[in-house]
């Protein structure tokens, strides 16, 4: 082996495989004998064609290094174009080559996607689920094979195994040879003459399935779980797709949802607000006391800590905003009726004038409300 490959192509002796691709890409372009018909030249492409077969060989390549013959039989470093390496070679080293060969029959699954309802306590401290899901799995009966059982797959007759055919065209550059996918095959290089019944030779099925899912705490609607290999068993028994959970969150009946904050609204008669009292709220912890003060005005706010949804990414808990709202009474009776008015007369506000205050929120309470979502 007079020649040395690596000088040939003009590469360091530990250029990887693109640096060797490259090399021999702007050699080529320049010696191919449809551009450049020197016998000098050809000879000079013959030699970088024989250099580049080697190196771009793995096994070949590790030979060489060792010291022995690659190319044994084919030649040496002026074989003539053809022998071993034909003209689509040359052109997968111009534009870039397909991984060639006959595909797998196994591939990746698809991932999945399930839309999980939840409720807000399951939201505020998790829960574990139980989930029936549809999906594919390995076929029981070939276990992925998708051949009928006492048989196998053959080598394609058409393609010879390689899962692709070649054709030949004419261009500016001669003859140019261009591979597509085995109509027979489908590129897979082999044929299932005998399917498994069960698969119809896919070496999968779909079923019904049940998983256990854990909930974290402090998820939200458009929170998203991923669960690796619980999607989609691939063909021929491939590895399985993830399965995605997006988090749908219910309507409380009494609550609200700002973030990781708790709002509702406590109803209370102006006679309890003027004189305070302590009332009973259901809140997702059990029951709280909630204490109101002498005078509390319609809008004001009573906020318990931590009695919110747990935080997602972080420790400890949003907050309860409870928004107190005065009824004041719409019908009396005679007595109730002189009782207030005494009562008016007693703090002399027989006839009030009324103060008028600047209300930028509109003064309502579904104002209030938003203002203290905003605030919050």
């Amino acid at each position: 082996m007079a020649t040395d490959y690596y000088a040939a192509l003009g590469v360091a002796r530990d250029a990887t495989p693109e640096e060797i691709k490259r090399a021999y890409r702007k050699l080529a372009r320049e010696l191919h004998p449809d551009v450049n018909p020197d016998p000098a030249t050809q000879d000079r492409f013959k030699e970088v064609t024989a250099a580049y077969e080697v190196l771009s060989d793995p096994d070949k390549r590790q030979m060489y290094d060792l010291g022995g013959d690659p190319r044994g039989g084919m030649g040496g470093p002026g074989a003539g174009f053809g022998q071993g390496f034909g003209f689509g070679d040359i052109m997968d080293a111009f534009f870039g080559s397909q991984s060639r060969g006959p595909r797998s029959r196994t591939a990746r699954g698809k991932d999945a996607l399930i839309r999980l309802q939840v409720t807000l306590a399951e939201a505020t401290f998790g829960a574990t689920r139980e989930l029936t899901v549809d999906t594919a799995v390995a076929c029981g009966e070939c276990h992925g094979a998708g051949t009928a059982p006492d048989t196998q797959v053959v080598t394609c007759t058409m393609c010879g195994g390689r899962g692709e055919v070649q054709s030949v065209q004419r261009s500016f550059l001669g003859q140019v040879m261009t591979s597509r996918p085995c109509p027979q095959c489908q590129g897979f290089g082999t044929l299932i003459p005998h399917p498994c019944p069960e698969c119809a030779g896919e070496g999968r099925v779909r079923t019904r399935r049940t998983i256990t899912v854990k909930i974290p705490a402090g998820v939200d609607t458009g929170t998203r779980i991923q669960l690796s290999g619980e999607g989609e068993v691939g063909p021929g028994a491939g590895p399985a797709g993830d399965l995605f959970l997006e988090i749908v969150e219910q309507p409380h009946d009494t609550f609200t949802r700002q973030g990781d904050d708790l709002h509702c609204t406590l109803s209370l008669p102006m006679t309890a607000a003027a004189l305070g009292t302590t009332l009973e709220l259901s809140s997702l912890d059990g029951v709280e006391a909630i204490d109101v003060k002498p005078g509390t005005q319609s809008g004001a706010v009573v906020t318990l800590r931590q009695r919110g949804v747990t935080h997602l990414r972080s420790s400890g808990r949003g907050d309860l905003h409870v928004h107190i709202d005065v009824i004041t009474p719409t019908k009396l009776d005679e007595k109730q009726e002189a009782l207030l008015r005494e009562l008016a007369a007693l703090r002399g506000e027989e006839r009030p004038s009324g103060t008028v205050h600047q209300n930028s929120s509109g003064g309502g309470l579904f104002s209030r409300l938003k203002d203290a979502f905003n605030n919050g």
